[in-house]
């Protein structure tokens, strides 16, 4: 069966810096893209960056560009979000999910809340405070 299991999350001052974690079992990432997308309480879920698959493209929505990088190792099944330069604005549960490769997308990241991603982790919770 298709799991992700997300892990790294914590507690961090701003500008501070944490590696996120998207382990996945049941399917390839040869395949698939894998998205990241957070939700803060009492706001809607909102997309992060996706990194697709065979053509490794990646997306980043606006507010993280030049700050996140999305990244994959194929060979232990992970998908990795380095986040650098944290700001308290970043603080929310983080999930990975599984999707076809062309929801792989800016409008995705910008518009869908991740409706068209099939399959997600339990989530990590992120805290950027000082």
């Amino acid at each position: 069966q298709v799991q992700l299991v997300e892990s790294g999350g914590g507690l961090v001052e701003p500008g501070g810096s944490l590696r996120l974690s998207c382990s996945v079992s049941g399917f390839t990432l040869d395949y698939f893209a894998i998205g990241w997308f957070r939700q803060a309480p009492g706001k809607e879920r909102e997309g992060v960056s996706c990194i697709s698959s065979s053509d490794g493209k990646i997306y980043y929505v606006d507010s993280v560009q030049g700050r996140f990088t999305i990244s994959r190792d194929n060979a232990k099944n992970t998908v990795y979000l380095q986040m650098n330069s944290l700001k308290p604005e970043d603080t929310a549960t983080y999930y990975c999910a599984q999707g076809l490769p062309q929801f792989c997308s800016s409008w995705v990241l910008s518009d869908s809340h991740g409706a068209e991603f099939d399959y997600w982790g339990q989530g990590t919770q992120v805290t950027v405070s000082s």
